[in-house]
């Protein structure tokens, strides 16, 4: 692999932190050679349709109904182990919020026993997997996005920058890669300490409890979003990168 990498004319990745916490790149790899180019998404399909909208307020109603505040929480992702959605469920015991959780998988049946031994099934809702054509309404029924991975598998997190794309702040865990270079703490949402369930339900309570500041990191999500991650950007800077290094062959 190093063999590979030192021959090659350029890498790429998606954020500066994917080198540094790389245990397969070499440190000594030249760092002209290193170039960051974020990740695309096609942000198309997050745009509201009247079918969505009407699932948008269903949604809205349905945490009105399960708790005072109407607050609504929404964590997307594989249940495994990774996620860190046991401990997002710990957290929600000092949340006055429904948590929307999206997505199946291995630890689904754990983390539905875990909420009703809280006594959390009134405000946790498991919803299973979630159909493309919907999740612009779950988006934008949420007041806050949360990714509460706890391993450093979690790499970008791109669910966050759905998120985002709707304007939406993101709290997430200090994991020193990918993850904090999409979501910035205090630019466009927040971060805590991984496995910090305490730390957790602060995080979430201070965005929830302060309108203006969901406002103004959603607004700044949104910005960064959509004028740095957008399929254009990254087949534009490719293409730049492409011919630069074509150029100094000529």
């Amino acid at each position: 692999l190093e063999r590979v990498t030192a021959s090659a004319d350029a890498l790429i990745a998606a954020t500066p932190a994917h080198y540094t916490s790389s245990t397969q790149i070499s440190p000594r790899l030249a760092a002209e050679k290193k170039h960051v180019i974020p990740y695309g998404q096609d942000f198309r399909v997050l745009v509201m349709t009247p079918r969505n909208t009407e699932l948008c307020l269903k949604l809205k109603e349905e945490a009105k109904t399960a708790n005072a505040s109407g607050h609504i929480i929404f964590a997307l992702g594989r249940h495994v182990y990774y996620k860190g959605f046991d401990v997002l469920i710990e957290a929600m015991q000092q949340v006055d919020a429904q948590l929307n959780l999206g997505g199946d998988g291995p630890w689904r049946d754990k983390l539905k026993q875990q909420a009703a031994q809280l006594g959390l099934a009134h405000k946790i809702h498991l919803t299973g997997p979630i159909p493309e054509a919907d999740l612009a309404a779950y988006f934008n029924a949420c007041d806050l996005f949360c990714l509460p991975s706890v391993e450093q598998s979690e790499a970008f997190g791109l669910v966050q920058l759905e998120a985002m794309a709707c304007g939406k702040p993101v709290v997430c865990t200090q994991l020193n890669n990918g993850v904090n270079v999409v979501n910035q703490a205090g630019v466009t949402g927040l971060a805590v300490p991984v496995r910090d369930a305490n730390a957790l339900a602060q995080a979430l309570n201070q965005l929830l409890n302060d309108e203006a500041m969901r406002f103004t990191l959603g607004a700044q999500a949104k910005q960064r979003a959509l004028n740095e991650y957008s399929l254009d950007a990254m087949s534009n800077s490719h293409v730049k990168l492409y011919q630069d290094l074509l150029n100094t062959r000529l």
